[in-house]
């Protein structure tokens, strides 16, 4: 199987939550994060693609060129992206983010109205930008009207197309059945984008992977518009259960949810209901009701508890064994001593 690539678009379909106010240094913090752990792609901007701060969808406090400064102005390794929507965004308006310091841009269309995006994606490859066509609203279209209008894009030179379920109403088998069917037609890469309104999101990426597509989105802790996207910590942890072929780490894509993420939805007065321990027990497969004695182990032992919980399923525990959690705790401790 290819390589996975992953997009996170948290600082940008995660803008919906916030109604559009993620600051500058926001974004340094939630940029720096992705990086370092590994993310191919990282997605900034408004909600409703670049220069979408208007009153149809919602006014940011930055501007979208201030966010794209910020964001190039930490990164290192990742790709940095925008999306654009032919008819909100303009090609003067991708010349000055391109000055601003993107290296990637995703062209959004209706899934039949490829037609409109083929002078924005044509000076994107003439700019040297990593180049996407995202057909949005692709649960309208049948399958072969998808691939028609997949056609166009890589006619027009897209690096890559996507088959974007921006309902969040298609289902594994449906997800299967059309990325199935671009793959087989086109000659690029193929990228799926989830959103979690059915709370099929994982499932339906994971059917997108099965089908051939190389290009995935998430959002960490699944921030974004409606019930949110494929949330990027889970994705990168079933794909390691999976044994698919990725370069993001598991540890830092949490740590960017939990350490950089969470605290400025917080500062904003948003709460999340995320606990990304929980996702471990299922990764580690490691009894359920350990939790809580994992934590109060990790807390005592100064460990982390991802550690614990994961070395408990290394170690086949089960319920009943409780007091084999003290000895692991312990023992993490004694080599993070040495």
């Amino acid at each position: 199987m290819s390589r996975i690539f992953i997009t996170d678009t948290t600082l940008r379909d995660g803008s919906h939550t916030v109604s559009h106010k993620f600051n500058p240094e926001d974004v340094k913090k939630i940029v720096s994060a992705l990086d370092a752990a590994g993310i191919d792609i990282i997605e900034v901007g408004h909600g409703d693609g670049l220069t979408g701060s208007s009153i149809n969808y919602g006014f940011g406090d930055h501007t979208d060129f201030e966010i794209i400064q910020a964001a190039s102005s930490i990164i290192k390794n990742s790709k940095l992206a925008v999306l654009l929507i032919p008819g909100i965004g303009t090609v003067e308006d991708l010349k000055k983010a391109k000055e601003c310091g993107i290296t990637a841009i995703r062209i959004a269309t209706h899934v039949t109205e490829a037609d409109v995006s083929a002078q924005h994606i044509r000076e994107a490859k003439r700019m040297g930008l990593f180049t996407v066509g995202f057909l949005m609203m692709a649960h309208m279209a049948d399958v072969h009207t998808l691939v028609e209008e997949a056609k166009k894009m890589e006619s027009y030179g897209a690096d890559v197309v996507y088959c974007t379920d921006s309902a969040g109403a298609m289902l594994p088998v449906h997800v299967q059945e059309k990325i199935s069917a671009l793959v087989k037609n086109l000659s690029v890469p193929i990228g799926h984008h989830s959103h979690n309104n059915l709370g099929l999101a994982i499932g339906n990426s994971l059917a997108a992977v099965e089908a051939g597509a190389t290009y995935i989105d998430g959002s960490l802790s699944g921030l974004g518009a409606g019930a949110g996207n494929t949330a990027t910590d889970l994705l990168v942890a079933v794909f390691n259960k999976m044994g698919y072929e990725h370069k993001a780490d598991l540890f830092k894509t949490m740590d960017a949810s939990t350490n950089a993420l969470i605290p400025v939805l917080e500062a904003k007065g948003i709460k999340t209901n995320t606990n990304l321990d929980t996702m471990i027990l299922g990764y580690a497969g490691s009894y359920s009701s350990f939790l809580l004695h994992a934590r109060r182990a990790a807390e005592r032992f100064g460990v982390d508890i991802r550690d614990i919980l994961i070395e408990c399923g290394n170690r086949k525990a089960v319920g009943g064994q409780e007091d084999w959690i003290i000895e692991i705790a312990s023992d993490l401790a004694k080599l993070k001593n040495n």
